[in-house]
């Protein structure tokens, strides 16, 4: 596992400015999949608004990190956080 992260590291952060760009349209897509999900479930409103702040805040926090042209790794993690989160969410509803 490490080995892979590894490599998708190094890959980014050699031509970060094109990955970035992809990623950013990628995980606003999976993002707003997943608050559709959130908002359309049948949970308590209090959890679905606590997880919906979630996904919306990670979300942003990738598009932050973009803008900001902060270091490759913290933009890499953050994109690597905000799509497993937001995939969580939207498979947990879906089972």
């Amino acid at each position: 596992m490490k080995k892979i992260y590894d490599r998708g590291y190094h890959e980014f952060k050699k031509n970060q400015l094109g990955y970035s760009t992809i990623a950013i349209i990628g995980q606003s897509c999976l993002g707003s999949a997943a608050a559709m999900v959130l908002l359309m479930g049948s949970m308590d409103m209090v959890l679905k608004m606590i997880l919906l702040f979630l996904v919306t805040i990670l979300c942003m926090a990738f598009n932050g990190a973009v803008l900001a042209q902060l270091k490759p790794l913290t933009t890499f993690n953050l994109l690597i956080l905000s799509i497993v989160f937001n995939t969580m969410v939207i498979l947990f509803h879906i089972i």
